[in-house]
């Protein structure tokens, strides 16, 4: 809930408070999630297809503290302007027990490959 919350506050997900709870339309949800709208044609007017890749990676042996930073940083990176224009996202789930993180990149295969990078420099992995 916290993420959706913070989604709204950032103005990256469309919302209308009423009293202590947001509502959120469908096609606002949707989109944010990717979600293709029924009705839609998955290839514009214009030729181009539109390409989203999906990226899991995990992390292991990494403690608390650094697992918070790696997330903080990627978040933080998503927030930022994209070349492509279209939404980045990014998820983050770490496992106290194994140390172990699993970072999942959902967006435009471009956008994702940077992140990536990013996330390659942030961990100092060898490549």
């Amino acid at each position: 809930m916290r993420t959706v919350r913070n989604y709204v506050r950032s103005g990256r997900l469309k919302a209308v408070r009423i009293g202590k709870q947001y509502r959120i339309t469908r096609a606002d949800l949707d989109q944010l999630t990717g979600r293709a709208q029924p009705g839609t044609n998955p290839k514009p007017a214009c030729g181009r297809y539109q390409v989203e890749g999906s990226s899991i990676v995990q992390i292991d042996g990494i403690d608390p503290a650094g697992a918070d930073r790696v997330s903080t940083m990627l978040i933080a990176a998503t927030a930022g302007p994209r070349n492509s224009g279209k939404p980045l996202r990014v998820d983050t789930v770490y496992d106290v027990t194994s140390a172990r993180m699993k970072i999942i990149v959902l967006g435009n295969p471009a956008d994702t490959a940077e992140l990536l990078r990013l996330l390659d420099t942030i961990t100092g992995a060898d490549s």
